[in-house]
């Protein structure tokens, strides 16, 4: 099949046609976007034995360093986002996944916590690898098929964080302890090695994958800069709705000031007050930057081809914090809920049902379900007549589902050690265990599948500016999970799991208010008129 038929075929994708180049690209780029999240989410299935192997690590170290595997993501996306609008997708996906593996491999080899904390916040940056996929997708494939293509590229690609989990501890401790004899080193070597076959893969990307097919153009900003607003309305909101972007890195500041290690506080009042100093300083810097690029361009008055409804961002920014960050959020807390709930269930032995094994089992599930749930949103998106009201009935199926797992314990009297109060099973029984799984599997399908629905219309808010839209997007899930987490330590799960569904409601209301339909929602065919912006060069091919 040429090039030319690729564009214009009207069959669906098929995942397994590698003669199609498209589809080969679909691949790599999940797998990119697997190794990344791979790389990203490899402390935690370590860290109990990063613990045993050495007798200075403690648990607080590794609960600030677990918040520092977050702290930077949020920037990232936003930076990457207007990086891979610049450049192309090709080049900042090669180039981050060879500049992660640095901070990847010197992390593995810290002998101090100063460094771990260090090189652990540098590679908390490699989350925003999922913002590059998606505008390399966006360029592969026409809208009527762009919600299949995302939830494929995104559900694949989102499972490297539970294959981490799966298999980092059989190749410390069975690879390189038991078969090669490492000893307490083993998990060093274990997490050496994802850094060094990122950096490989980071290579062999740049070669394997275009940024574009042949008849198409690349469109690319002048520089990699603020988003480019419609109205001076929009930049009121593009301004306000930034604030929660550099607001959330101030939560993480102060959460982490608030754990103690080695019986002192990381650091102090002044250091703290310090960092929201910086942040504030960043966020006017921000201000100016962008009213600078706007204010010329929307004096000179926006040509009607390059307006767009930025509603639609400031909804899709709201059902990404609802949905990822809702599973990033219950995917941490879930194993410790369930051994907690369901401990008095007991077997004939008097033995607790619900270990940590089959605890960690039913987490599990809810990435499981991403190779399904996320492709299936964006399936749905593509082939229902309205991306918006697929959109709003996930969000609707996130409210009722995450309701339900608030009714899967009950409030006991007394409070537990950090003064929150007790939980049990809403029902006794093993039947009860049993409709509470299917619970959080079905609040699983909606979560995920409204990730895929969120990126079945991304692309199609601005061509132009898709990786900006999806950089900030993206970030907003970092946001929730950031602000869910912290709400999490301050309240009891069950209430923790009514704040998820009310959470989720407002997204709804945002999204029926302000999300429109996008324009060519079901095209079959590229748009390829030019979309350049003020100051833009020629498109390159």
């Amino acid at each position: 099949m040429s090039n030319e038929e690729v564009l214009t075929d009207d069959q669906p994708p098929r995942l397994l046609d590698f003669n199609q180049e498209r589809i080969r690209v679909l691949h790599f780029t999940w797998i990119a976007f697997f190794m990344t999240f791979f790389v990203w989410f490899n402390l935690a299935p370590l860290s109990s034995t990063m613990r045993e192997t050495s007798d200075w690590l403690t648990k607080e170290h590794i609960k600030v360093l677990l918040i520092a595997n977050v702290a930077l993501t949020i920037p990232a996306r936003i930076i990457v986002g207007a990086l891979i609008d610049r450049f192309g997708a090709r080049i900042v996906f090669s180039l981050l996944m060879v500049t992660m593996s640095v901070p990847a491999i010197v992390f593995a080899f810290s002998d101090t916590f100063t460094q771990m904390l260090i090189s652990r916040l540098a590679l908390s940056s490699v989350g925003a690898g999922f913002v590059v996929g998606i505008k390399m997708v966006a360029q592969w494939f026409p809208p009527k098929y762009i919600g299949r293509t995302e939830g494929f590229y995104a559900g694949w690609g989102n499972f490297g964080s539970a294959w981490a989990a799966m298999t980092l501890p059989w190749l410390a401790l069975t690879v390189f302890d038991r078969w090669f004899g490492l000893g307490d080193n083993s998990w060093r070597w274990a997490m050496a090695l994802n850094g060094v076959v990122l950096a490989i893969y980071g290579v062999m990307y740049y070669f394997l994958v275009r940024d574009v097919p042949d008849g198409r153009k690349l469109e690319k900003t002048k520089k990699a800069e603020p988003m480019l607003l419609s109205s001076y309305f929009d930049l009121g909101q593009y301004l306000f709705w930034s604030i929660p972007l550099v607001g959330a890195l101030g939560v993480l500041a102060w959460r982490i000031s608030n754990v103690n290690v080695d019986g002192e506080p990381i650091y102090g009042k002044g250091a703290l007050y310090g960092i929201y100093a910086v942040l504030t300083v960043v966020y006017i810097i921000h201000v100016v930057r962008t009213l600078q690029i706007n204010l010329p361009y929307l004096r000179a008055g926006v040509p009607e081809e390059e307006k767009y409804h930025f509603g639609s961002v400031v909804a899709l920014n709201s059902t990404y914090f609802a949905n990822f960050g809702a599973e990033l959020a219950v995917v941490s807390m879930l194993p410790e809920f369930y051994e907690a709930v369901f401990e008095p269930l007991t077997d004939g032995a008097g033995q607790p049902l619900v270990t940590a094994t089959v605890a960690g089992f039913v987490a599990a599930s809810f990435a499981f379900v991403n190779l399904v749930a996320r492709p299936l949103g964006g399936y749905l998106s593509d082939k229902l007549s309205s991306r918006k009201h697929t959109m709003l009935g996930y969000i609707f199926g996130i409210v009722v589902g995450f309701a339900l797992m608030g009714f899967i314990a009950d409030w006991a009297p007394g409070v537990d050690e950090d003064g929150l109060r007790n939980l049990v099973p809403m029902f006794g029984g093993v039947t009860w265990l049993v409709l509470a799984v299917v619970i959080t599997v079905f609040a699983s399908i909606f979560v995920q599948g409204a990730e895929g629905a969120t990126f079945a219309i991304i692309p199609m808010v601005n061509k132009r500016m898709t990786g900006q839209v999806a950089g900030m997007a993206g970030a907003y899930g970092n946001v929730g999970a950031v602000i869910y987490l912290v709400v999490y330590s301050l309240v009891d799960a069950r209430t923790f799991f009514f704040i998820l569904a009310a959470g989720a409601a407002v997204s709804f209301v945002m999204t029926y208010l302000l999300l429109e339909e996008p324009k060519g929602a079901y095209a079959e065919e590229f748009d390829d008129e030019p979309e350049h912006a003020v100051g833009t060069p020629a498109a390159e091919s």
